[in-house]
């Protein structure tokens, strides 16, 4: 019996091993997948716990429960990779072998790779909350905060989800608002970008709404050094940035076994084919999701959209046909502004995204580069669709490529 693989029970392994147990015969290939842990994060919902608009108990089911029943669930800690004899060493001394390897081991944030940022403050001032810990200490810390300067730093770029910080900026400006401190805090946003966002009609966009809320973004700030002591943050061009609260979005890099099985580039992401999300090194091997070096984000949309083009090209690589080029860098995302509105962007490699409606015509009901509570409301009803349709593998009523139908230039 052939077997394939998949390292990762995160969004991406999930939706694979889900929407695989249906495309391949069961007498012929049987489906692993590998994670350390039980428990599967709903991440979009970590943005929310700062706030005090999610809890972070709610935001955490175990993987075995979401996962098909004919996938077997290992959990246990994989010692080491060796891709060229298609075999995975655990922690137990176990060995597998693979006949198609995929690659959904995500990202993870590195605060040490920037100096100073875990010393004096870390956990006191100093918080992070793309981590379920990061996010329900920065609530608590928020809880009893009555203002000084915010510093929201992206260290370096990639990231995982790039609207996120923008969004938490957003956030925070309407829970002052409301907590009747607005006037007390000082937000600033430190971005090694040299713009709000990376596609130059959002950015433009959303500086516009940054600068209306009386966010100062400081831009092309590549952090060298955090000073805990003295409270501050220095740019490799010798700027410096004071703060009472420095919220971090710190280095990411691939996982550490990615690392160290000398299966990534220098930030152990996985060196994927942009369009097929076969391995550039393996035949055998494929990626997906935050785990590429694909020049497209790391969100979850992404994933979901490659998972489209990964489960075909996987059916036929198991059958001796040409792989399909079908991915072509499509992302879609919410990007919460505060006071129960949003905005929604849509684009790929080549496209930025663009005014108009989205998923239809006219209709919409969402509105694309326009701020609306429908768009809200979107990104809310988001988490159920997660849970209930997402992760299972179910079809979307979304094409996983991006059109141009509903949108104006």
């Amino acid at each position: 019996m052939k077997h394939v693989l998949i390292l990762g029970a995160g969004t991406a392994g999930t939706m694979m091993a889900n929407k695989l147990v249906g495309l391949l015969p069961a007498e012929q290939w049987r489906i692993t997948v590998l994670d350390r842990d039980d428990a599967h994060i709903y991440q979009p919902g970590l943005l929310f716990v700062p706030f005090g608009d999610e809890d972070p108990d709610g935001l955490v089911r175990p993987r075995s429960t979401i996962l098909a029943p004919e996938v077997e669930l290992r959990l246990e800690k994989i010692e080491r990779l060796d891709p060229d004899s298609r075999t995975v060493v655990l922690a137990s001394g176990d060995r597998l072998r693979w006949d198609v390897l995929v690659v959904a081991t995500g990202t993870r944030i590195a605060p040490e790779e920037t100096t100073g940022l875990v010393g004096p403050g870390w956990g006191k001032n100093i918080f992070d909350f793309y981590t379920l810990p990061g996010a329900t200490a920065l609530g608590r810390f928020l809880d009893r905060w009555h203002g000084g300067r915010l510093v929201l730093n992206v260290v370096d770029m990639p990231i995982k989800c790039p609207v996120a910080p923008l969004e938490f900026l957003f956030l925070a400006d309407a829970f002052f608002t409301k907590r009747g401190i607005r006037g007390a805090v000082d937000l600033v946003y430190a971005t090694p970008l040299d713009a709000a966002f990376t596609k130059p009609k959002a950015a433009a966009l959303l500086g516009d709404m940054l600068a209306s809320r009386g966010i100062r973004v400081e831009t092309d700030f590549s952090t060298s050094e955090v000073h805990g002591q003295e409270r501050s943050l220095e740019s490799w061009d010798g700027r410096r940035l004071d703060y009472d609260l420095l919220v971090t979005i710190p280095v990411h890099k691939g996982s550490e076994l990615i690392e160290r099985s000398g299966m990534g580039d220098a930030m152990a992401f996985v060196e994927t084919d942009k369009q097929t999300l076969q391995s550039k090194r393996w035949q055998h091997v494929f990626a997906i999701g935050d785990a590429t070096d694909l020049p497209a984000s790391k969100a979850g949309s992404v994933a979901h959209f490659q998972a489209e083009v990964l489960v075909d090209n996987i059916v036929r690589y198991a059958n001796g046909r040409q792989l399909h080029p079908g991915f072509d860098g499509h992302a879609n995302c919410f990007i919460e502004t505060g006071h129960d509105k949003a905005i929604l962007i849509d684009f790929n490699y080549d496209t930025e995204p663009l005014p108009g409606k989205f998923p239809l015509p006219v209709v919409g009901p969402f509105d694309l580069l326009r701020e609306s509570r429908i768009n809200h409301l979107g990104k809310l009803g988001f988490k159920w669709m997660y849970w209930n349709l997402l992760l299972k593998g179910e079809e979307l009523p979304i094409d996983h490529r991006m059109v141009m139908a509903g949108k104006w230039r």
